[in-house]
């Protein structure tokens, strides 16, 4: 058990992560090590639910910047999650892993339509759950979703796997003098303005007491590690 004692997790991965090395789409095999590593912490006693981007494939926003309107370009992106989320569960199945992927726009054809019952069902019963689609609208983004969907799920806490090893006072890639937080309250997040999720998303954890773990999930093994307790990362909590 982590020393966290954090039994149900919701694991949000930026689409980003699953390209590997590649400069576009999904690359299997940093899929598969993402997969081993959801299976080290369900070893661990975790009962876990995913969230994934979809950035990879198409983000919204880049698309309303080339002159799309945003209604149309973030159901893209939605799509966009939906690839990624199919991709996961098929490689997570490969390897003996029970998932069930959700979606918040129904595609019968294609999986479940999300209901916060049925996947507290599937995560009671040892269940990889996999949101798909966001909230299955514009102009939320899927950090919003990853915390809509840990507030219903009822997780015990929130971990955003990223390309940095926690929360800094400013961006650590371009100022060498950021401070990196140990702990920081979801206000202090919000009024200096730290861009780790967007407001919506921070003021959903926030209210529903939900702790956000933000660590690199870029190193391999580092989602068992921080799950342990170990390692560098960044605990945001409720004042």
């Amino acid at each position: 058990m982590s020393k966290f004692k954090y039994k149900r997790v919701l694991l949000k991965i930026s689409g980003e992560v699953l390209m590997g090395t590649q400069g576009y789409g999904i690359d299997l095999a940093t899929v598969g090590r993402v997969a081993d590593e959801i299976l080290s912490i369900k070893n661990s006693g975790a009962e876990v639910a995913l969230v994934i981007g979809g950035g990879n494939i198409f983000r919204g926003l880049a698309g309303v910047a080339k002159g799309m309107d945003r209604v149309s370009a973030d159901h893209m992106g939605i799509m966009a999650t939906v690839m990624n989320a199919l991709a996961m569960q098929g490689v997570l199945q490969s390897k003996g892993i029970e998932a069930r992927m959700m979606s918040a726009i129904a595609m019968p054809t294609v999986c479940e339509t999300y209901s916060a019952r049925q996947g507290i069902y599937h995560l009671q019963h040892g269940r990889v759950v996999i949101c798909a689609a966001g909230t299955g609208l514009p102009f939320f983004t899927t950090d919003t979703g990853a915390a809509l969907r840990a507030a219903e799920l009822e997780c015990d806490a929130l971990f955003k796997g990223t390309s940095v090893d926690g929360v800094y006072s400013a961006d650590p890639k371009t100022d060498i003098s950021a401070k990196r937080f140990e702990q920081i309250t979801f206000n202090e997040v919000l009024q200096k303005d730290l861009h780790i999720m967007d407001p919506a998303a921070i003021a959903l954890a926030r209210d529903n007491n939900i702790p956000v773990v933000v660590f690199s999930i870029r190193d391999a093994g580092n989602v068992a590690t921080v799950y342990a307790g170990q390692g560098l990362f960044t605990t945001v909590v409720k004042e």
